[in-house]
């Protein structure tokens, strides 16, 4: 088995990165530095032609991030224009750490939203890829979406995503060589519920 190649994580805290979090707050934003940990480098001109935005409004966000140490230049293949790339594969948080706080919700919350954005577009994505024939059929069997509903305890959830990270990771590295390798969107959740149904016209956050 090659040598374990550990994902490249930035891990966010309120008390130092207030700043990076209001600025990760922004739907654009978050999509970008998405599209350049999935999709690799690409400069501002390439991102608005993928996203629908201008060129202008691209650059002013991709320098954001880049303030904020999220991404960072690449070199440039024909020395005019920037290009980007993510620093890290993936940006997480302790979920008490950020209990608490109007930013920190409101990171929580764009993140999420953005999380599930991504989820719509990758299924689209997919069913396009598989429709258009650009996949072969050795990935219609192990691709899919579970809904499980497991009876947990705090201990074994946190278990269960300490095994997956785990698990991704050793994959990853063994297939990194691969030809055959693609691209693979896994979106997780782990949602403890109360058992007990909202009530009817009720809001919760």
């Amino acid at each position: 088995m090659p040598d374990e190649i550990p994902l490249r994580r930035r891990v966010l805290d309120p008390r130092q990165d207030a700043a990076a979090l209001k600025a990760l707050t922004h739907p654009l934003r978050i999509r970008l530095l998405g599209m350049l940990r999935q999709d690799g480098p690409g400069t501002a001109s390439e991102l608005a032609l993928r996203t629908g935005e201008s060129s202008a409004s691209t650059s002013y966000h991709l320098r954001a991030l880049a303030k904020y140490a999220f991404i960072e230049e690449a070199g440039s293949r024909d020395g005019r224009e920037r290009r980007w790339r993510a620093l890290h594969d993936v940006t997480s948080w302790s979920n008490a750490a950020m209990a608490d706080g109007d930013e920190s919700r409101a990171f929580v919350d764009a993140a999420r939203r953005a999380q599930l954005d991504h989820l719509e577009r990758s299924l689209a994505r997919h069913r396009a890829d598989i429709e258009a024939g650009r996949l072969g059929e050795e990935w219609l069997e192990p691709s899919g979406i579970t809904d499980l509903a497991l009876r947990l305890t705090p201990e074994s959830l946190a278990e269960l995503w300490a095994t997956l990270d785990r698990a991704a990771t050793e994959l990853a590295a063994r297939d990194a060589s691969d030809p055959r390798a693609r691209q693979v969107v896994l979106v997780t959740a782990g949602l403890p519920l109360s058992g007990e149904e909202p009530v009817a016209g009720e809001e919760h956050p």
